[in-house]
């Protein structure tokens, strides 16, 4: 077949895990049911947060955020690939594409810039105790959150309009589960550098950026924790911060996790493989991470059980940001 351009293009073919038909059923099940678990266990954090008064502060505003993301994160790629295993196609439309790229993009990065920011707010709450409400005010909230999605939304327009000025061959095949950028421009038939140039600028100034804002926080998080000098003192510092750094270290191992396996190894379905970790299994683990390990989320988990079983109510609304 000769060269096509992206205006002819109608799709682009999906390879998933395996092509065995034995295997489809278990593939469908595990993600249907790791798929189900992320939207129930976020939406009960975004819940939580909502109706118990008692979390109507700035870590938890930023936490409910980073839940809705996780939500909308996962939402983009599972169900089309759910689709696909169930109707035994493997098709997934040009637009169809393009939309997945923007918003997986999107909504990788907001994760990044969220886990930064809440990584801000534990170095504040540590380090500045006494000025933590003043500087943690609901306008600084909101601020935050508001030029993360901003900047997150920009990169992702920009990746994706990239993406639409290639042109395209006759191999048309995803060794993926999801339209991943870095595989659909390998496909392409025309010039990719500036492509190439672009995501790799991008992440290091986006990630690199979020990553080393994180790793200053806790450096100072950690300084501020030696120079406690009781025990409990410090064991009380650092339980307020664990289950985000818990979370931070998911997300960046796996990460980096699946940038290492694809160097070295070429083997797609390895990589698809890996790809699972960060995509689908931190967004369902952490809302475990943070009801297990955070003792305010478990009283409010209880308060509500006790509101919903005895009184049928769900209480007040979240301001935005106390």
């Amino acid at each position: 077949m000769g060269q096509e351009n992206d205006t002819q293009l109608s799709e682009f073919l999906l390879l998933g895990f395996s092509e065995d038909p034995e295997l489809q059923p278990l593939i469908f099940g595990l993600f249907l049911s790791m798929y189900l678990v992320t939207v129930l266990g976020n939406l009960l954090i975004i819940l939580v947060t909502i109706s118990d008064s008692h979390l109507h502060t700035p870590m938890y505003f930023f936490l409910s955020n980073l839940s809705f993301s996780d939500i909308c994160f996962t939402s983009t790629i599972i169900p089309k690939m759910l689709v696909n295993i169930q109707t035994q196609r493997k098709a997934i439309t040009y637009a169809g594409c393009i939309t997945q790229i923007y918003f997986f993009t999107l909504f990788v990065v907001l994760d990044n810039f969220l886990l930064a920011v809440m990584a801000y707010d534990r170095f504040v709450a540590i380090c500045h105790p006494l000025n933590y409400t003043v500087i943690m005010n609901p306008h600084l909230c909101g601020l935050l959150v508001l030029a993360s999605w901003i900047m997150s939304a920009l990169n992702s327009l920009l990746q994706s309009l990239m993406v639409l000025r290639l042109s395209f061959c006759s191999n048309l095949e995803i060794p993926h589960f999801f339209c991943e950028i870095i595989q659909v421009v390998h496909l392409a038939c025309s010039d990719t550098f500036l492509n190439d140039l672009v995501m790799y600028l991008a992440a290091v100034l986006l990630a690199g950026c979020a990553f080393a804002g994180i790793l200053y926080s806790y450096s100072k998080i950690v300084s501020s924790i030696r120079a406690i000098s009781s025990a409990q003192g410090k064991y009380r510092a650092f339980s307020t911060c664990a289950s985000h750094l818990s979370v931070v270290s998911l997300f960046y191992g796996t990460g980096l996790g699946v940038y290492l396996s694809s160097t070295v190894t070429q083997n797609s379905h390895s990589n698809a493989a890996a790809s699972v970790m960060y995509s689908v299994v931190t967004p369902m683990l952490n809302p475990f991470i943070y009801s297990l390990r955070n003792k305010d989320i478990k009283s409010a988990l209880m308060r509500l059980i006790e509101r919903v079983t005895i009184k049928g109510t769900f209480g007040p609304g979240l301001d935005k940001c106390p």
